[in-house]
């Protein structure tokens, strides 16, 4: 069992930063790819990015790349995301996600947070 509690979410202006924290309860964190998916009002989850379980590989949705980065520390048991450059499109609700792979659709990962909002005005 994983427990996984987001922070770090919030309201700022188009162009500013916010990097958002996921910590895990448990020892097996490591044992875990992990993921980052958003929802905005009236549109389905989407995903963000992920990074393996080693932190050597990971992967972004076009509209983010080059602005957002996902990175874990298996010693603290936090997954982040670091973004940058944010844009009025990007509010939603973040939520963090484990899983045993990687996979774009949510039905494949097994454990979620319970997201934290990120707010951005033009």
């Amino acid at each position: 069992q994983v427990q996984l509690v987001e922070s770090g979410g919030g309201l700022v202006q188009a162009g500013g930063s916010l990097r958002l924290s996921c910590a895990a309860s448990g020892r097996t964190f490591s044992s875990y790819t992990m993921g980052w998916f958003r929802q905005a009002p009236g549109k389905v989850r989407e995903f963000v990015a992920a990074i393996t379980i080693g932190g050597g590989r990971t992967y972004y949705t076009d509209s983010v790349k080059g602005r957002f980065t996902i990175s874990r520390d298996n010693a603290k048991n936090t997954v982040y995301l670091q973004m940058n450059s944010l844009k009025p499109e990007d509010t939603a609700v973040y939520y963090c996600a484990a899983g045993s792979g990687i996979y774009y659709s949510t039905e494949r990962w097994v454990y979620w947070g319970q997201g934290t909002q990120v707010t951005v005005s033009s």
